[in-house]
C-alpha cells in the first residue's frame, strides 16, 4: 500500500571541517527531527576525546563503535539527521546501511577552506590539546588533499552533494533540505520499505519499487493504488510467460483487476514493427481503451516493444514495467525510452513514454541463464565507471556474492544502479543538458557490433562491454582516458565473464552501422569518454585513423 513513509533519515558524510554537525542541527530544526552526531555519541560513551580514544584503544575499536552506532541509527530511529565522522565511509557496511535506509548527503569543501576551518576550531577549543594530527603536519593542506583523495570515491556514493566553501551554515542546511524534498523520502509515491527511487521528470513522476520475491505479492496492490480504472494488458515474451507472466496475472487477479495477456517469441530478432503491429491488432480485438494500462513483464526487448505500443496506441495509454532481466532492471525500464529496430539499425523507431510504475523483483534474476545474467552486468558496470567509483569498488570487492546472487548484496547493488539512472532521468529526461547522454558510454561501438553481427549474434550487454573497451582505448588514444582506467575496466569486465573483443565481424560493417547511429549530428559522432573512474565527458571530432586502429585492436580473428 502507498503510505506516508515512517523511515525518514538523512545521513551527512564528508571530510572534517565541512560543516556536518553545525548544518545538521539546523536541518533537524527545519524538519522537526532529532539530531545525532556519531562522534559525540562515541565520545560520550568513552568519556574521552576522539584523539584519546585512538591513542588508548586504537582506530579499529573506534571504527567498530562507529559502525554499531550507524547500524542502530539506521534500524531503530526514524525522522533523524545523523552527522557521521570523516572516516565513517571506510566501512562498506556503514555505506550500505546509510544508502538503503536514508538519504545520504556529502558535504564538500576545498582543502584550503577545510584547513582554515579546522584551525579555527582548534584555537577555539584549546590549542595544542585539541590539535588535529593533520594540522600538525609540515604541510597540512597537502595532508588534507591526500586524505580527501583517498576517501573521495566513497564520499561520491552519496545521493547528493553540497559544496560548502561559499555557503553559510543556514544556506548549507536549506540546500540539503531542498535536495531531500526533491530526491529523498518526500513524495506522495513513497512506499515503505521498497521504494528505491522516484523519477521526477517533466513528463511524469513515478516510483521504482525494488525488493526480493515481491512480484506476486505486491504488483496487484500497487496497480490498484494507482487508480487504474480499466483493464491491465500484460505483454511478455515466450521466455518469461512462465513463471512471471502468470505471476503477474495472479497478483492482478487477487487485487480485483481484470487482465489479458499477450505473448510473442523471445529475442532481439522480434523487436520490430511486425511484432508491434501484431500487438496493436490484438489490443484492438480486446477493445483496449485509454483508461487501460499496458504491463510489460520481461527484459529489455519486452520493455521496448510494450513501451512503444503504450506510447502510440490510442495516442498513449498508461504503462507499467516489471523488468525481469538485469539490463532492464538497472537501465531500460527507467527513463521512458521505447523503440524497435529496423534492418538498418537499432532503436531507429521509438518514442519517449514514461511509465506510471516500475516494480523490480530482483529474485527474477535467479531464473536467468548464466549468459543472460552476466551480460546484464555490463550496464551496471557502466554506471559505476561513468558516475560512481565507489560502485566500481563494490563490484571488485563483492563479485563472488553478486555472481552468486546473494539476495541482500544483489538487491543493494541493483538499487544503487536504479538510483543513479533515476537521478539522471530526473535531471535530464530528454538529453537536453548532456547528462543523460553520458549513459550512452560504450553504446556507439556496441550498437554497431550488434547490427553488423546480426541481431542475436551478441547479446546487448556483451556488445556494450566490447563497446566500452573500444571507447576506453579510443579515449586513451586522444589522451582523455588514463591507461590505468582502461586496465581497471578491462579486468573487471573479464571477471564478470564479459567479452572485450569482437570476432568474425568485418570492420567496414561496423563503420557502416556507426554511420547510421541516431546520435550522429552534422556527420559527427558524439563520443563518451572516461576522464577517470566515476567521471565521463563528451567528445566530438575523433579521427577516422584513430577509430580504425582501435577497431583493429579490439577485433579477434
Amino acid at each position: 500500500m502507498v503510505t506516508k513513509p515512517d523511515k525518514q533519515r538523512i545521513f551527512l558524510i564528508g571530510f572534517s571541517g565541512t560543516g556536518k554537525t553545525s548544518a545538521g542541527r539546523v536541518i533537524a530544526a527545519i524538519l522537526g527531527w532529532q539530531f545525532y552526531d556519531v562522534d559525540e555519541i562515541i565520545v560520550s560513551k568513552f568519556m574521552k576525546p576522539i584523539e584519546q580514544i585512538f591513542a588508548d584503544h586504537g582506530e579499529e575499536t573506534f571504527r567498530k563503535e562507529e559502525e554499531e552506532c550507524i547500524k542502530e541509527l539506521s534500524g531503530t530511529h526514524n525522522s533523524v539527521v545523523v552527522s557521521t565522522g570523516a572516516g565513517a565511509v571506510s566501512s562498506l557496511d556503514s555505506i550500505y546501511l546509510m544508502q538503503n535506509s536514508g538519504f545520504v548527503i556529502n558535504f564538500d569543501a576545498s582543502p584550503e577552506i577545510i584547513a582554515k576551518r579546522l584551525s579555527g576550531i582548534q584555537n577555539k577549543e584549546g590549542g595544542e590539546a585539541m590539535a588535529r594530527p593533520m594540522l600538525l603536519s609540515d604541510d597540512p593542506i597537502g595532508r588534507i588533499k591526500e586524505l580527501k583523495s583517498q576517501r573521495q570515491f566513497r564520499y561520491a556514493s552519496a545521493h547528493w552533494s553540497v559544496h560548502t566553501d561559499q555557503l553559510s551554515i543556514s544556506q548549507v542546511a536549506n540546500e540539503s533540505v531542498r535536495a531531500w524534498r526533491k530526491f529523498g523520502n518526500y513524495s506522495r509515491f513513497q512506499i515503505d520499505p521498497n521504494v528505491t527511487a522516484v523519477v521526477n521528470a517533466d513528463s511524469g513522476t513515478y516510483p521504482i519499487i525494488v525488493g526480493w520475491d515481491i512480484l506476486e505479492t505486491q504488483l496487484g496492490s500497487h496497480v490498484h493504488e494507482l487508480g487504474i480504472t480499466g483493464r491491465a494488458h500484460i505483454i511478455c515474451d515466450s521466455n518469461v510467460v512462465h513463471p512471471y507472466g502468470r505471476a503477474a496475472q495472479r497478483s492482478l487477479h487477487s487485487a480485483g483487476i481484470e487482465m489479458t495477456l499477450f505473448t510473442f517469441p523471445a529475442g532481439e530478432l522480434n523487436k520490430n514493427l511486425k511484432t508491434v503491429e501484431s500487438i496493436y491488432e490484438w489490443l484492438a480485438n480486446q477493445h483496449a481503451e485509454r483508461g487501460d494500462v499496458v504491463v510489460a513483464v520481461g527484459g529489455g526487448v519486452v520493455g521496448d516493444v510494450a513501451g512503444y505500443v503504450a506510447a502510440t496506441l490510442l495516442r498513449g495509454i498508461k504503462l507499467i514495467h516489471v523488468p525481469t532481466s538485469l539490463t532492464a532492471m538497472v537501465d531500460s525500464s527507467i527513463g521512458g525510452k521505447t523503440g524497435v529496430d529496423l534492418v538498418s539499425g537499432k532503436n531507429l523507431v521509438g518514442a519517449f513514454h514514461q511509465p506510471s510504475l516500475v516494480l523490480t523483483d530482483v529474485s527474477a534474476l535467479k531464473t536467468l541463464p548464466r549468459r543472460a545474467l552476466m551480460e546484464g552486468w555490463a550496464e551496471a558496470i557502466k554506471h559505476g565507471f561513468v558516475f560512481d567509483e565507489f560502485l566500481v569498488s563494490t563490484y571488485e570487492e563483492k563479485i563472488d556474492q553478486l555472481v552468486a546472487l546473494d539476495p541482500e548484496i544483489t538487491t543493494s547493488v541493483v538499487s544503487r544502479n536504479i538510483e543513479i539512472k533515476s537521478n539522471v532521468v530526473t535531471n535530464d529526461e530528454k538529453e537536453t543538458y548532456g547528462l543523460r547522454q553520458l549513459l550512452n558510454y560504450g553504446h556507439t561501438i556496441g550498437h554497431a557490433i550488434e547490427t553488423a553481427a546480426g541481431y542475436g549474434g551478441y547479446l546487448h550487454g556483451e556488445a556494450v562491454s566490447i563497446g566500452m573497451i573500444g571507447a576506453a582505448k579510443l579515449g586513451q588514444a586522444i589522451s582523455v582516458t588514463p591507461p590505468e582506467v582502461v586496465l581497471r575496466l578491462t579486468e573487471l569486465l573479464k571477471k564478470f565473464g564479459l567479452p572485450v573483443h569482437f570476432q568474425q565481424i568485418r570492420t567496414e560493417d561496423i563503420l557502416d552501422a556507426m554511420s547510421r547511429d541516431k546520435k550522429m549530428s552534422s556527420g559527427l559522432i558524439s563520443w563518451i569518454f572516461l576522464e577517470k573512474t566515476g567521471r565521463a565527458t563528451t567528445y566530438r571530432g575523433v579521427k577516422n585513423s584513430d577509430l580504425l586502429h582501435v577497431l583493429e585492436d579490439i577485433s579477434k580473428a
